[in-house]
């Protein structure tokens, strides 16, 4: 008699209760924005300068007849002697010539080996030997040497261009003519004339390369790498923001006709989901860091989920519930109609949800409870993974009365938190593939004014995920490398 006595109070109670909305004060927001992340990159920046000035500048240095001679030799042909009784006596006398010739230069050619330049000077002697001794009226010889100008390139701190030159050359066919049985060779003769104009091509390389303006290249790469480049256009649209905080100097080698600088751009690089970041103000231009530049991409991309576009995700879950009854304990069946969904970040990297509920018991009947249910949860995930579930799962709300109570039941239930945990699980883990594919493509190769960027991503790599007050938020590193190529406009 009491039990009844009682669940007909209980029964009174809640009916009494469906009167009245509900109404359960609201977790506190959260204002802290998710962070900005930054590392540094090393991405590669090689800049070109060309040769064809340096070539002209020897072609008019270098002239194409390098010397003359035209003069009267006593002895043309030394004194021939035998041995007559041990004694070696002289059986011809000296013979006098007149010897005349030139040696011409052929085109210049440059090239790289190492880290050299040279440019190779094909080198054409043609000499006679006339009146020789009043018996022969002229003999010709026809010799060829190849000259090799070697040059080393170096850049000092302040961006200057020094250069060295060393110009070696040796005779692949010496000139020279057959007289008497003998062999006469002029080599002593060219090598002589060779000397000053060997010395030229040396200081005219040294004045050539000084010309040379890396300084200003480097500059206007160093100037227009304070900027912020596009990972993704929208949906989210993803920036990265580029400051610039040395240049570092590997070396350098010939490519075709262009002298390649081999530079790496070291930076600091920071991720935006957002609009375009303002451009990092330009500073002078650093002094030059002799060091071997090892390029690398490292970014961290901010993933973040709006809950603006979390919320739809829980609503439809919730109203794909609805269509059949909850089942409480002790209660019995209720049927349960869902409102639109409230979805922010609160203190403490919590996530709270909140919910219109209008809710029957099928066994007591009458008007229906109506109110909020309020639950707070925190996001996890595993190492390196992109699943994310959420723990410490509670729901807000003590109440004095039995309509309060029977709405926090009703939260505290198999059915509706575990539902609102997978609906986020599964709309972030889609987020981060689609992402991860837009940035793919997106930094393949393209055109930012006067670079053309090739970027190569080698993989992704997630942190842990944390509530803020402006999204759920999964840091993934981004990791691979990046050349920039400067092309600015002509």
């Amino acid at each position: 008699m009491r039990i009844s006595r009682l669940a007909a109070l209980l029964s009174l109670g809640l009916l009494a209760a469906c009167d009245r909305r509900v109404e359960v004060e609201a977790p506190p927001r959260a204002t802290e924005k998710a962070p900005s992340p930054t590392q540094v990159s090393l991405i590669a920046v090689p800049i070109e300068a060309g040769t064809a000035s340096l070539k002209q500048a020897l072609e008019r240095a270098v002239p194409r007849t390098l010397w003359t001679i035209d003069r009267r030799e006593r002895a043309c042909v030394r004194p021939q002697r035998v041995e007559v009784f041990g004694r070696k006596v002289k059986v011809t006398p000296p013979i006098a010539c007149t010897i005349t010739g030139r040696v011409t230069r052929g085109a210049l050619r440059l090239r790289g080996e190492g880290d050299e330049f040279v440019v190779d000077v094909p080198l054409h002697a043609r000499i006679s030997a006339r009146d020789v001794g009043g018996v022969l009226k002229g003999e010709t010889a026809t010799g060829a040497a190849m000259a090799h100008a070697r040059i080393r390139i170096e850049l000092t701190p302040d961006w200057r261009t020094r250069g060295k030159a060393r110009v070696t050359y040796g005779w692949t066919r010496a000139p020279g003519i057959d007289f008497l049985g003998k062999r006469i060779t002029f080599t002593d003769e060219a090598d002589e004339k060779l000397k000053p104009v060997v010395a030229s091509v040396e200081r005219e390389v040294a004045r050539e390369i000084a010309k040379i303006d890396i300084r200003g290249q480097a500059a206007d790469v160093w100037r227009q790498a304070f900027t912020s480049l596009e990972l993704n256009r929208e949906n989210p649209p993803v920036w990265m923001r580029v400051t610039p905080q040395r240049l570092l100097y590997g070396g350098y080698r010939l490519d075709g006709q262009r002298i390649r600088i081999d530079l790496g751009l070291e930076a600091v690089t920071e991720s935006f989901v957002s609009e375009r970041p303002p451009d990092p103000a330009p500073t002078p231009l650093p002094r030059l860091v002799r060091e071997t530049p090892r390029p690398h991409l490292d970014v961290r991309v901010p993933v973040i989920a709006d809950y603006a576009q979390l919320q739809p995700v829980i609503d439809r879950a919730l109203a794909k519930r609805a269509t059949r009854p909850f089942v409480l304990p002790k209660l019995g069946a209720m049927d349960v109609r869902f409102g639109k969904s409230t979805l922010y970040g609160v203190p403490g990297g919590r996530v709270a949800v909140g919910v219109d509920v209008e809710a029957r018991l099928r066994a007591r009947g009458g008007a229906p409870t109506r109110g909020r249910i309020w639950m707070t949860a925190v996001p996890v995930n595993e190492p390196g993974s992109a699943k994310v579930r959420f723990t410490g799962l509670e729901v807000n709300g003590d109440t004095d009365g039995v309509g309060g109570d029977l709405l926090i039941l009703l939260g505290r239930s198999e059915g509706f938190a575990p539902l609102i945990a997978d609906a986020l699980t599964q709309n972030f883990t889609r987020d981060l593939n689609e992402l991860q594919g837009k940035i793919r493509r997106a930094v393949d190769q393209r055109r930012e004014g006067a670079f053309v960027i090739r970027t190569r991503i080698d993989g992704f790599e997630t942190g842990a995920i944390k509530a803020y007050g402006d999204g759920l938020y999964l840091p993934v590193r981004m990791i691979g490398a990046a050349s920039v190529d400067y092309r600015p406009a002509k």
